[in-house]
């Protein structure tokens, strides 16, 4: 019989919310990540020291300044680990920028250009990779320019109708809207356990989703940051969805079909785009959304640093 994984890719690309080769392997998702908290989860994994170790000795001949090894050594592992996730996918590995780096406009636009760079020594071409930045404003405008020469992006952390509406203005090719991390925050705040028709993050994607159908944008849209079952299914429909390999272990271990939850709506009338000053007023007016995209940078950077700290005691 059908397992649900499979009844569920009927209807929605699935994407490895996972840096585990084995766990892509078996999965088969289309797509999958990096990024500083699962290349941390990976460091000690026995299967991936030769491969730290042949990024460091690389790093040890090319940067002359300590921080900037590290720094390097960083970006090193992410495209050598995304290079060799690309191997297994048919589709695309999305690489992260600093999130140090998520009001710098001009600095995430160069540390795009430098990740491009190391994927194309490997030989994998920009059509295979998306630079993955947080959905600030600046993020969002350095996104725009990078589209416009062809290297395209994956903009995260999204909270907010105003993020995702200056993603789509921007014409940016995909965007990350969080599922758990708005339903953590109205549980916080409630007290309240929800059921997945009334889930708040699975609303939230909903409407995402309904936006850019409306608006006919060319945006993708995938669902991210799950923690439940529940969550995954009533998204059902939704272009992409990201998705940890325990909630992938459940799918491929149920049969059954999976019903499509979310249509995309036909094409209507387009708003207005958002300016800087109406961008963030909008979000201003949501505190979920700003709770969640300040705390979801800094815990990316406190990840960054803590691999930036494993790599420069393994770098000597």
């Amino acid at each position: 019989m059908t397992t649900r994984l499979d009844s569920l890719k009927t209807h929605s690309l699935v994407v490895a919310d996972t840096g585990d080769l084995d766990a892509i392997k078996r999965y088969r998702p289309h797509d999958a990540t990096t990024n500083p908290s699962l290349l941390l989860k990976a460091f000690d994994m026995p299967g991936y020291q030769t491969l730290i170790d042949e990024e460091l000795a690389a790093v040890q001949g090319e940067c002359q300044d300590r921080q900037a090894r590290v720094e390097h050594a960083v970006d090193r592992l992410a495209v050598a680990k995304g290079a060799e996730i690309a191997k297994h996918i048919p589709g695309r590995v999305s690489t992260e920028v600093a999130a140090r780096l998520s009001f710098d406009e001009e600095a995430s636009i160069r540390k795009a250009h430098e990740l491009i760079d190391l994927y194309d020594r490997r030989g994998l071409g920009r059509d295979r990779v998306l630079i993955k930045l947080a959905s600030t404003w600046e993020g969002i405008r350095a996104a725009e320019r990078l589209e416009k020469e062809g290297i395209q992006c994956n903009l995260t952390l999204l909270f907010s109708d105003a993020q995702a509406q200056a993603c789509f203005d921007a014409g940016i090719f995909l965007v990350s809207p969080f599922v758990g991390r708005v339903t953590d925050w109205y549980k916080q705040q409630s007290g309240r356990d929800y059921a997945p028709e009334e889930d708040p993050g699975v609303r939230f994607v909903q409407g995402v989703c309904e936006r850019v159908g409306r608006g006919g944008y060319d945006t993708v849209v995938m669902g991210a940051s799950f923690r439940t079952l529940g969550q995954v299914l009533a998204l059902a429909g939704c272009p992409r969805l990201t998705i940890s390999p325990a909630l992938l272990e459940e799918l491929a271990a149920e049969t059954g079909e999976v019903a499509r939850a979310v249509e995309i709506p036909a094409a209507g009338e387009r708003p207005a785009p958002l300016d800087e000053p109406g961008f963030r007023w909008g979000h201003n007016q949501d505190a979920m959304a700003n709770d969640k995209l300040a705390e979801g940078i800094r815990r990316f950077d406190e990840d960054q640093r803590t691999l930036e700290a494993r790599l420069a005691e393994r770098l000597g």
